[in-house]
């Protein structure tokens, strides 16, 4: 009985996974160019390309499960790769950032990068990151995201250091973020509020990271949604 079929059935189902792997090394590739922005001072640059790797990282996950990655690309560890490449572009990059004196003033901005890299490779570590519903356990270390809101609101030195203050104690307390694609408890909402976060800052980028009100508006919101998730999920679980 003739088998090639499914043979190149089989050899089909392996480029595509191992193709997952190499979309997800990719968004290492994308962080050195945002590397590359920060060093030339082109913060907005440098966003754009964290933003394309986000949009990496959001789709990965969900074409690795449906190109069955673990039975057909088992050389790579996919949640190995994927941890390698959050850390360069929401941890490592990001601290980048700190250290340009248009972000934060010196010697704050020194300061809030090495507490981000230490504390935030100790959280990558961490075996029970996520509960067994999919939220991250503490805050998810998304420093792409929270110094896009300090490039973008422009707060006091002090303040921004207090902010990466609070998230970083955060990393390390029982409180739960939600992981937007993959808890399934008010997903469409989520992910509304994903869209309208999304849509406002595209709009900070397309505005120099100099947004207008409304932009901002959406950039508040979006993130008193995400936060406040948290907090209802866990006054609910007391309750």
């Amino acid at each position: 009985m003739d088998d090639s079929g499914g043979e190149g059935k089989d050899r089909g189902s392996r480029v595509l996974a191992y193709g997952v792997h190499v979309l997800t090394a990719l968004g290492a590739a994308l962080g050195l160019l945002a590397l590359q922005a920060v060093f030339a001072g082109d913060l907005a640059q440098a966003f754009a390309w964290l933003g394309v790797a986000l949009v990496v990282d959001a789709v990965d996950g969900p074409l690795a499960r449906r190109f069955a990655v673990k039975s057909y690309a088992k050389r790579y560890d996919g949640a190995q790769l994927d941890l390698v490449v959050d850390f360069v572009t929401y941890v490592f990059v990001p601290a980048a950032m700190l250290l340009r004196p248009e972000v934060m003033a010196q010697p704050y901005g020194v300061i809030a990068g090495l507490i981000v890299t230490l504390t935030s490779a100790l959280y990558f570590a961490d075996t029970g990151m996520k509960t067994d519903d999919w939220w991250f356990r503490g805050f998810p270390a998304v420093w792409n995201i929270v110094v896009f809101y300090i490039v973008a609101f422009v707060p006091p030195a002090w303040l921004a250091l207090a902010v990466i203050l609070i998230a970083t104690a955060l990393m390390f307390l029982p409180v739960v973020f939600v992981h937007p694609v993959r808890v399934r408890r008010w997903r469409r909402l989520t992910m509304a509020m994903l869209a309208l976060w999304a849509a406002a800052a595209a709009a900070a980028l397309w505005q120099g990271m100099a947004p207008d009100a409304w932009s901002k508006a959406g950039l508040a919101l979006a993130a008193c949604y995400f936060v406040g998730l948290g907090l209802a999920r866990a006054r609910a679980q007391r309750g």
